[in-house]
């Protein structure tokens, strides 16, 4: 009988460590796991784009939102000059009536006395009533005056919003952009009728008003020709 030790015998036998089946695990899954890893990578490089892009579009809609409202103000500008009619001469009906135009005395058929001419009254005119602009907890609701549109209404939320919260940083060259912001972000726009209200709230005035602090020195330069018509 063959009683000798045998190494190789006894290695068949003993169990593989934990070591041992991870390596085994390893070796065979390696090619699992490098695609998992690369898939994580690949993910993790598009959301880092993805999320530099939408910073970049931000800005990118800042600057455009600026240049809009620079834009808007310049094309509003030259309307206002193309609609502006030159001054009318006097006409021949504005200059005075000779004597031999005006009418002649009458006299009464029974006792021949003069009688004068009797002067039409003006008509007046009734004055419409024009409700008060008035503050609530979220806006200012502006009522429109005679002649005027939603640009004034803009200047008049503006001033009511700045008697409350002051910033002395604002120059006229950013109220202007403001109040054009704002006319451009209400309903309705443009002319509209007496007695029409409109209303700006407190968020977009806000909004308008840090869109301001956004201008450069040069739009702020290119804004001055209008400001400089404007007494705010």
């Amino acid at each position: 009988m063959n009683n000798d030790f045998n190494p190789d015998e006894m290695d068949e036998t003993e169990e593989p460590t934990a070591l041992q089946k991870f390596k085994d695990w390893a070796q065979e899954n390696l090619r699992i796991i490098v695609s998992v890893l690369i898939v994580f990578l690949i993910a993790s490089s598009i959301y880092s784009y993805s999320k530099r892009g939408s910073e970049v579009a931000e800005v990118t809609e800042d600057g455009s939102e600026i240049e809009n409202i620079l834009s808007d103000l310049s094309s509003e500008e030259a309307t206002d000059s193309a609609e502006t009619p030159p001054p009318e001469e006097a006409t021949q009906d504005e200059e005075t009536t000779p004597e031999a135009a005006k009418p002649a005395e009458t006299k009464t058929p029974d006792t021949g006395a003069a009688v004068a001419p009797q002067k039409e009254e003006p008509k007046q005119e009734a004055v419409k009533q024009v409700t008060e602009s008035k503050e609530t907890e979220n806006s200012f609701v502006e009522v429109a005056q005679g002649g005027e549109g939603t640009t004034h209404l803009a200047r008049r939320a503006l001033t009511h919003y700045l008697e409350k919260n002051a910033d002395s940083s604002l120059t006229k060259e950013h109220k202007i952009y403001i109040e054009d912001y704002l006319r451009k972000n209400v309903s309705p726009q443009g002319h509209i009728m007496l007695g029409t209200s409109v209303e700006f709230s407190k968020s977009l005035i806000k909004q308008a008003i840090d869109a301001s602090k956004n201008l450069n020195d040069a739009q702020l330069k290119n804004l001055q020709k209008y400001s400089a018509n404007v007494n705010f």
